[in-house]
């Protein structure tokens, strides 16, 4: 699905933060649209350098490009000190990944197709990471709620951050090097209407359109956050409805469109490894880098210890898919079911008070 018409919005996002300042929702609005298009492009460059630079090299790319404006938006929020917005778009990007995108591809998928299969070994190997991600996550607010000390959580969180992002590295040698078969498709016969190949993007085309993407990703996540305190201050909106199940889905709504026209095409092999493997990366890659990063900019540390809601979230999330997907077949009632777990927590989230 192609975007780029939707990059009209960009200098609107400008015009309206310049020439109707107090207008805060529709700034949100047209900034969050103007994201769109900006993050498929930077997923379409790295991708084309991905293409020219080997399997190895891709991996590495995907791991620090996959979630860029995503990382940017919450990187910009840190900055600014939303500390809230940036753990709640965290969880929500991983809860999103796992029960909005997986179960919406499954259920267009299961519109056309009777019954699709994906490689349920591959499928076990990231339902484990993502349990792994949610221990990393419960431990620390365990450890605040007996009473450990603000810098001693801070530490923690530093140690379990470099850990995870240890672990996130062993996971692409594993995946990529080691054991790339346990992750291969399962392709049935009737595939023939699968989409065609990219057309292949010079180095320096797609070196240039990345930089170029990310840099307007930036200005207009710049934008987006100056927005959101006066909005859900005028609107009487939750942070953790705001991040959870707003912000976090910007950044990969190109990703999702892909996810979902993959299952249409009966590929949903590659459709399941972009939900759940956008979860894994959030969790292990985007979270420990904004710890790391949290260091440096923003007024005081972000530690790993969500609040309780968001870490029952991310739980009910991991338990819900790994259920789902441990038996590699996908159909239209099991996507319906993930979307109704979502919009089930969407609309308690709503309703929190500001």
């Amino acid at each position: 699905m192609r975007l780029h018409y939707l990059l009209v919005f960009v200098p609107i996002a400008i015009a309206a933060e310049l020439l109707a300042p107090h207008q805060h929702l529709a700034i949100f609005v047209v900034s969050a649209v103007a994201i769109l298009p900006l993050a498929q492009q930077m997923g379409r460059a790295t991708e084309a350098l991905a293409e020219h630079l080997g399997e190895a090299v891709g991996g590495l790319l995907n791991a620090t490009f996959g979630n860029a404006a995503e990382l940017i938006i919450a990187l910009v929020a840190l900055r600014a000190g939303l500390h809230e917005v940036v753990e709640a778009s965290i969880v929500g990007s991983i809860v999103g990944n796992l029960l909005l995108v997986f179960g919406a591809a499954m259920l267009a998928g299961g519109t056309r197709y009777h019954e699709q299969q994906f490689n349920p070994r591959g499928a076990r190997s990231q339902a484990t990471m993502l349990i792994l991600s949610a221990i990393a996550l419960i431990l620390p607010a365990a450890f605040e709620t007996v009473g450990g000390t603000s810098a001693t959580l801070n530490w923690l969180s530093v140690y379990l951050s470099v850990a995870l992002l240890l672990v996130y590295a062993l996971y692409l040698v594993f995946s990529l090097a080691t054991h790339p078969d346990l992750f291969r498709g399962v392709r049935p016969a009737d595939t023939g209407d699968a989409p065609a190949a990219p057309a292949h993007a010079s180095i320096p085309r797609a070196v240039a359109i990345l930089v170029v993407a990310t840099a307007g990703t930036a200005w207009m996540s710049e934008i987006l956050v100056g927005s959101i305190t006066p909005m859900m201050a005028r609107y009487g909106l939750s942070t953790i409805f705001v991040g959870a199940f707003v912000v976090a889905i910007l950044g990969n709504a190109a990703e999702h469109a892909t996810a979902i026209t993959a299952a249409m095409n009966n590929r949903m092999d590659l459709s399941f490894s972009i939900a759940v493997g956008s979860s894994v990366q959030v969790a292990l890659f985007v979270a420990p880098v904004l710890v790391l990063a949290s260091l440096f900019i923003g007024p005081v540390p972000m530690d790993l210890a969500f609040r309780p809601a968001l870490v029952l979230v991310v739980i009910l999330a991991v338990v819900v898919t790994a259920q789902m997907a441990s038996d590699g077949y996908a159909d239209w009632f099991k996507g319906m079911q993930l979307l109704v777990v979502y919009f089930t927590l969407a609309l308690t989230f709503f309703f929190l008070p500001a």
